[in-house]
């Protein structure tokens, strides 16, 4: 699988936060667009089909992530 490069994968989850934190999901049909633009092109960044997965996957690849992160594992 090919993976994305860690500036993009920062700036996608940089512009998702962004815009969720603006709520896009609930505003003009562009920023709706733009939204889910940005969650789709996230899945296909991280090889995931869930936003929320994306969002772990790219924390996971980003620089400074811990690799004793134990975050998925269930108990």
């Amino acid at each position: 699988m090919l993976l994305a490069h860690p500036v993009l994968l920062q700036d996608l989850v940089e512009r998702y936060k962004a815009l969720a934190m603006l709520r896009a999901d609930q505003g003009s049909a562009a920023s709706r667009q733009e939204f889910q633009d940005i969650a789709y092109s996230l899945c296909v960044a991280t090889g995931t089909s869930d936003v929320d997965a994306a969002l772990v996957a790219a924390s996971h690849r980003l620089p400074g992530a811990r690799t004793t992160d134990d975050s998925l594992l269930t108990a």
